[in-house]
């Protein structure tokens, strides 16, 4: 299934759980292109199946245009920072501040191993998870610290 079909069937998904109206595929392409513009992804790839042969930074991208065309209420984004670029990072947070903004009842979990993602992305909360559960709560000080001296001094405290 490539990209456009997936987005679009989602999207209309969307809309008739609404009683809205769908998009045919003029319409949804006007949409998705504007979305496109947006991530500085080539149009074709809505032409390639769903991450089939995605590099790593392709599929957060893709990711990130499903993100911005779906607009869930809910959103996990899993290592969303793994494997891109500083260009292709700051594009990324672009976006989740974008969807933070679009709606402040939105959730956005959004997992990294690394501070320098905080650097730009506003987090209301940082958890440390240890062996499946959340040891340590704090805000964006505590991942500063985190980066600075790791992560023994939270591991002392839950021993």
């Amino acid at each position: 299934m490539s990209n456009l079909d997936f987005l679009r069937a989602a999207y209309n998904a969307q809309r008739r759980a609404q009683k809205e109206e769908e998009l045919d595929v003029i319409e949804f392409y006007g949409l998705v292109t504007e979305k496109l513009e947006k991530l500085k992804i080539d149009p074709d790839f809505l032409n390639r199946s769903v991450n089939d042969g995605f590099s790593g930074g392709e599929r957060k991208r893709n990711e990130m245009l499903q993100l911005s065309v779906l607009q869930p209420k809910v959103a996990i984004l899993d290592e969303i920072d793994s494997g891109l670029d500083i260009d292709a990072l700051r594009d990324v947070a672009d976006t989740i501040a974008e969807a933070r903004q679009a709606d402040k009842k939105r959730s956005l979990l959004v997992v990294t191993h690394f501070e320098r993602f905080l650097k730009y992305v506003d987090a209301d909360y940082v958890h440390v998870m240890y062996k499946g559960r959340i040891v340590k709560s704090g805000g964006r000080e505590m991942a500063e610290k985190l980066d600075r001296d790791g992560y023994d001094w939270v591991l002392k405290e839950v021993s």
